[in-house]
């Protein structure tokens, strides 16, 4: 039954993240948690692998296509890995019911990128001309540092603040910004899983069977979504997460 559990749920993040991209991968906790049965500690490095195999395909084609600024990724990377493993060790001394607030809170955050449309951007690091990194370096290291602890803490890929951070903060063209946050999702869910494996006993079934329905189904659903509009589709699902966020936050306080 839990294989069956894990199965269903993959393939349910994975369209998800075929579709809009690496905010699917918000509900890849819960449902682990709460559908699989996992607890905190297990569902974390089981997300993780999943938001890395994902994101490492989803960069692939970025890669050939030049849409990457390896530096800014660089840059993110140097300032997030460290913070990975600062937040996993946190975690590790914060009891099960904080962690599922705090990732409740996160929720709540992602949902509202969801539904903020900003065409704006920034000039921090505009590639344009060449990076001014006296001008970049102030804002892209706090920002990786940033998704990094998030990414030990709670096994979030942070994609929902990768990609505003490079477009509003520092001026990454928005093609730029979807490969080289991948690559960075890559760099960080790679750490989160390591620093989460030591004394930790996962059932690698359970975690092969997520990870392979949800990269699959991501593939194929992302053929599909370069033909759908997505725009509605990420504004209900914004507003699922809420839900899901409300149901977080009234099971940890009263239900159990």
């Amino acid at each position: 039954m839990t294989i069956a559990l894990a199965l269903l749920f993959g393939t349910i993040i994975g369209v998800l993240l075929g579709l809009l991209g690496g905010g699917g991968s918000i509900l890849a906790v819960p449902a682990l948690v709460y559908a699989v049965g996992l607890d905190m500690a297990q569902a974390i490095p089981v997300s993780l692998l999943v938001i890395g195999i994902a994101s490492a395909v989803g960069a692939l084609p970025k890669v050939r296509a030049r849409h990457v600024e390896w530096r800014l990724a660089a840059v993110f990377a140097a300032a997030g890995i460290p913070a990975t493993f600062a937040g996993s060790a946190l975690g590790s001394h914060l009891p099960q019911s904080a962690l599922l607030l705090g990732f409740a809170a996160v929720m709540v955050l992602a949902g509202v990128r969801m539904l903020r449309e900003d065409g704006s951007t920034g000039t921090a690091c505009d590639t344009a001309g060449g990076i001014d990194w006296q001008r970049c370096a102030p804002r892209s290291i706090p920002a990786g540092a940033t998704v990094g602890l998030l990414t030990g803490l709670f096994g979030v890929g942070g994609g929902f603040l990768i990609i505003p951070a490079l477009v509003l903060m520092l001026g990454v063209e928005m093609p730029v910004a979807v490969g080289t946050s991948l690559l960075i999702i890559v760099a960080n869910s790679a750490a989160g899983v390591v620093s989460h494996l030591q004394g930790l006993h996962i059932n690698w079934t359970v975690a092969a069977a997520f990870a392979a329905t949800a990269t699959t189904a991501s593939l194929a659903a992302g053929h599909l979504g370069t033909r759908l509009y997505t725009g509605r589709l990420q504004r209900w699902f914004a507003v699922l997460v809420f839900a899901v966020a409300a149901f977080v936050v009234v099971d940890t306080l009263w239900l159990r």
